[in-house]
């Protein structure tokens, strides 16, 4: 059984509202979802902020897409444990938690995206971040894993990509 923590641009993936994946990247958001929902657990926050987050970028009430679908079913799971998990965070400040695990990193971090890190980080099992569409990650990536905290980048070639396109003179850092 997978434990994970799923960044929103997996379940935007899924959804086909990612206008640069590919085809076989949202095949891979789309299966890994499914895999999840049929046989993982899901890690969130307790504050709710993850599943506001992926409310706000879906439609779990009418929409159809995978990643609709995907949101429907965390909000039907979040109390069950064996589905959904959830962990305490201090936030001290709007997008800061003491549940960060690296203070040099936190400033140059995406702030809304603190919350994935923090999460896995207080989780006893510290789950992987399932990552799929934001190339910053692969700067990231080793600093957070020195702390215990992984990164599965589900799309290599599209997250190298985008890498090249927003970093056009930066050679695309290693994955895990």
């Amino acid at each position: 059984m997978r434990v994970v923590v799923v960044d929103t641009n997996v379940i935007l993936i899924a959804n086909g509202a990612h206008p640069e994946a590919s085809p076989e990247c949202v095949e891979v958001c789309v299966n890994l979802l499914n895999e999840l929902k049929r046989s993982g657990v899901l890690v969130l926050d307790d504050g709710y902020r993850i599943l506001l987050e992926y409310q706000n970028k879906t439609t779990p009430r009418k929409g159809k897409g995978v990643g609709d679908l995907f949101v429907q079913w965390a909000l039907r799971h979040q109390g069950q444990p064996k589905h959904v998990q959830q962990v305490a965070l201090t936030e001290y400040q709007k997008h800061r938690y003491e549940e960060f695990p690296d203070p040099v990193l936190e400033p140059k971090f995406d702030a809304p995206d603190r919350k994935f890190v923090a999460v896995a980080y207080k989780h006893p099992g510290h789950p992987p971040i399932w990552q799929a569409g934001d190339c910053k990650w692969l700067d990231w990536w080793p600093a957070l894993a020195a702390h215990g905290v992984n990164v599965e980048f589900l799309c290599e070639a599209d997250i190298c990509r985008y890498y090249k396109k927003k970093y056009p003179a930066k050679a695309v850092p290693a994955r895990p």
